[in-house]
């Protein structure tokens, strides 16, 4: 290929790129394969590897940055991006609207009504229709500029696709993981051993805190764009002419939005978007009401901290108020403080709940939730209560921002110890690892169904066996008496024998429930099965090269050299020797090799009566499939038991094959 038909081949392969870009991302109305994509996606990289000076700034090439930043650069926003003010009741929607009215001297205005997506706010700024600098909303006038991060999400496009673009356009909107991608990337950080993330909105905020943009390119973000900054070379006279034109420039805006003749209606499309909210492929928590005309924007003015010519309408799934008394931090198993609410106990979804998550510091700040407020606990499918907002009007006057490192004074609070801050997951950890508060949590997963499957041997037990000095590492549970446990709280002689027995009964483990058991970085059940079929031994293992690990099927580079650390550690090789001591002997379990099944990944959901859930995973192992927890276009077979939920709905919206119980006995045979 010479230079003039390389510069051709390259001038089709970027716009058609970009084309698709926006059919997938804008319009919705994909007309190729991903394959296809894929395919059109590695010629233009290979045509500008052979003619790198025909390289182009704006190329779908470039959207990944070579090298990490050092730090994000702080970027003042063009015109200030206000929060908004929420309610939970359509009475203060009444209340907002005469607020509207009366301001506007009798105005009859109309409104705008767009889903309250669960994600980051964001600003992009075009200069001549190409992507100049993206930045966080920050403190609402400055934000970090995030431009290499938001570069790597595809809907964001890198030049609109307006024929005379304008000068200048500053566009807001909302960064966030789609619901699939987020289950499938917990699922794969639970299968290597990572801590998952705790819903879409921290795993968006975490990727997007990323300093090396090529780890934010290998997450599933998304981005829509809703409102705009600065602007030179357009007028826009209403919201929904805003909302109208971004699809004509290659901005991705809202599926669903409505123009409201007035208040009544805004309430019959805030109940049609609560009927509708499954249906969307992002989590929202409410709606955004907006008066439509812009020029009352500005008449209509903006308080201290938000605008008056908008609000949020957060929806209520089951909810409860009550006061929260202190805040208190959680040391997990891997070190991570998490603040806890302390509340004054309330009857929430049949139970009294005394104590709620707060997520992590962002999440503390984000909501502006202060100890002494009153505030709204949900359980939205969760089995933990979380605090969703608070109730600002019964704000005490002596409240204070809740600072996380300063409430603990800068160290552990379970050990003393130093922490750091660790920004994928918005939070901070404890560096110390023979802090006691880890230890704990690491004997009760060693202990737990998913790894070394000791029964009896749960949180409580955990606490007071570390409390009480009588372990220092897993290796010291098999030296346990029933005279020593019998001595403990809730701990009678058979409780205590059971306890024992258990422990005897599990020194002969699949050599997988071991390698989990132990806690290695990055290596949780999927991994540890992979290697236990692997390698066939712990001796073959500790011997292993860092290249040998990384030979095995899907251990990638960072795993292998976390077990070579694992191994290399003087600490750990020293807790290996006292397992061995004590009689711990794990068996390999023998790999199914050429099995029926091999080949295909397979997903459990709803009940089955006729075996176990773990009965069916380790049958269908054996005949070679891969069990995972969540339905994905590479999902074979769902095995759908009595109430199967969301996952049975999403195998057939994906057209995934499924099988009822007696499909899978049937399958089993």
């Amino acid at each position: 290929m010479n230079q003039r038909e390389a510069n051709t081949r390259l001038a089709f392969l970027r716009r058609a790129i970009d084309r698709h870009d926006r059919l997938y991302y804008v319009e919705a109305r994909p007309e190729i394969s991903d394959r296809a994509y894929d395919e059109l996606y590695r010629e233009l990289r290979e045509i500008e590897a052979a003619f790198p000076d025909q390289v182009t700034p704006d190329s779908p090439t470039r959207r990944v940055a070579g090298q990490p930043l050092s730090s994000f650069a702080s970027v003042r926003h063009l015109q200030p991006m206000m929060s908004l003010d929420n309610t939970y009741n359509l009475d203060e929607l009444k209340e907002f609207d005469a607020r509207v009215r009366k301001l506007l001297d009798g105005e009859t205005p109309e409104y705008t009504l767009e889903p309250k997506i669960d994600g980051v706010s964001i600003s992009v700024r075009y200069e001549h229709g190409h992507l100049a600098q993206g930045a966080t909303r920050g403190d609402g006038v400055t934000g970090d500029d995030i431009t290499a991060n938001l570069k790597t999400i595809h809907a964001i496009p890198l030049k609109l696709s307006a024929a005379h673009p304008p000068a200048l356009l500053e566009v807001r909107g909302e960064a966030f993981m789609m619901i699939a991608g987020f289950q499938a990337l917990n699922e794969a950080r639970r299968e290597s051993g990572e801590e998952p993330f705790a819903n879409p909105r921290n795993a968006a905020a975490g990727s997007l805190k990323q300093l090396d943009a090529r780890v934010v390119a290998g997450r599933p973000l998304g981005a829509l764009f809703y409102a705009v900054g600065a602007v030179e070379g357009l007028t826009f006279e209403t919201q929904s002419g805003v909302l109208e034109s971004f699809p004509g420039l290659g901005l991705p805006t809202h599926r669903w939005w409505w123009r409201c003749r007035d208040v009544e209606q805004v309430f019959q499309r805030i109940e049609e978007l609560r009927t509708r909210e499954h249906e969307l492929p992002y989590e929202i928590d409410g709606a955004v009401v907006k008066v439509n005309r812009l020029d009352w924007w500005r008449r209509l003015g903006a308080t201290a901290h938000a605008p008056r010519f908008a609000i949020a309408y957060k929806y209520s799934h089951e909810q409860a108020s009550t006061v929260l008394r202190a805040i208190t931090v959680q040391v997990g198993r891997t070190g991570t403080l998490t603040p806890v609410a302390e509340l004054e106990p309330v009857l929430l979804a049949g139970s009294t709940i005394s104590r709620a998550t707060l997520h992590n510091e962002e999440e503390v700040r984000r909501k502006d939730i202060r100890v002494g407020d009153t505030v709204i606990i949900e359980k939205a499918g969760e089995v933990i209560p979380a605090v969703v907002g608070i109730v600002a009007e019964k704000r005490p006057s002596s409240t204070a921002p809740f600072d996380l490192h300063a409430h603990i004074g800068g160290c552990c609070p379970a050990c003393g110890g130093p922490v750091a801050r660790d920004p994928e997951f918005v939070a901070w950890r404890c560096e110390n690892l023979g802090c006691p508060a880890q230890l704990k949590r690491r004997i009760q997963y060693f202990a737990s169904r998913g790894a070394m499957d000791i029964e009896g041997l749960g949180e409580s037990l955990a606490d007071q066996l570390v409390e009480r000095g009588l372990v220092h590492d897993v290796a010291d549970l098999y030296a346990l008496t029933a005279e020593l446990l019998a001595g403990l709280e809730r701990m009678g002689e058979k409780s205590a024998a059971n306890v024992v027995a258990a422990l005897a009964a599990h020194k002969t483990p699949e050599l997988w429930r071991l390698l989990t058991g132990l806690g290695i970085l990055h290596v949780g059940e999927g991994a540890a099965r992979k290697l236990a079929a692997h390698f066939g031994s712990l001796d073959a293992l500790a011997a292993a090269t860092e290249a040998e690990f990384a030979e095995t099927p899907d251990i990638g580079p960072t795993i292998a050299c976390s077990l070579r650390e694992f191994f290399d550690n003087p600490g750990n090789r020293a807790v290996l020797d006292k397992l061995r001591a004590h009689g711990v002997a794990p068996r390999a379990e023998a790999p199914a090799r050429g099995g029926p099944l091999t080949g295909m990944t397979v997903v459990l959901t709803g009940t089955l009566t006729s075996l176990t859930r773990d009965a069916a995973k380790a049958a269908l192992r054996q005949r070679g499939a891969t069990v995972t927890d969540s339905v994905s276009r590479k999902t074979s077979l769902v095995i759908a038991g009595s109430d199967a939920g969301s996952k049975l709905e999403k195998a057939r919206e994906l057209g995934v094959k499924v099988l009822d119980e007696a499909g899978l006995n049937e399958l089993l045979k």
